[in-house]
């Protein structure tokens, strides 16, 4: 079994529902015993529907402020979990001059949904339920 890396930084295109949502879900899930980041792109606006969605399960993330990869302040990470292709991209050309792991695990955004709110936010929720599940699979066991 592999041990629990040290620091994690979630990666996808704005830093605004995706990589919010998982960072705040493995926080929750392992609170300080893993330095936890997310980063974007580009910097977007916090999605209300993620934070609405979290706050179902009792995860609050409203105090999140998206940023770029230009603005971590920390620039060693042992593991980088990409969340869309653009992502993982920029994290292959990051990670040529360090050690790091890099995984990617696509995930839909659920910003493309159109129609009714709940409708909507159904996809929100697929969204957070799909990274729960895969954030559980791959650290709960190494944390046990």
């Amino acid at each position: 079994m592999a041990s629990l890396p040290s620091s994690v930084l979630f990666a996808c295109n704005e830093n605004a529902v995706r990589s919010p949502m998982a960072e705040a879900i493995l926080k929750h899930l392992l609170g300080k015993r893993v330095y936890v980041d997310s980063a974007g792109l580009r910097a977007g606006r916090l999605d209300p529907m993620a934070v609405e969605v979290l706050k179902e399960i009792g995860i609050d993330v409203s105090r999140h402020r998206p940023k770029t990869f230009d603005q971590l302040e920390d620039g060693f990470y042992d593991l980088i979990v990409t969340l869309s292709p653009e992502a993982q991209h920029r994290a292959v050309e990051l990670t040529r001059t360090m050690a790091c792991d890099v995984e990617f695990w696509n995930t839909f955004d659920p910003t493309i949904v159109e129609g009714t709110r709940e409708q909507r936010l159904a996809a929100y929720r697929a969204v957070r339920d799909t990274l729960m599940g895969r954030i559980k699979a791959r650290f709960q066991a190494e944390a046990a």
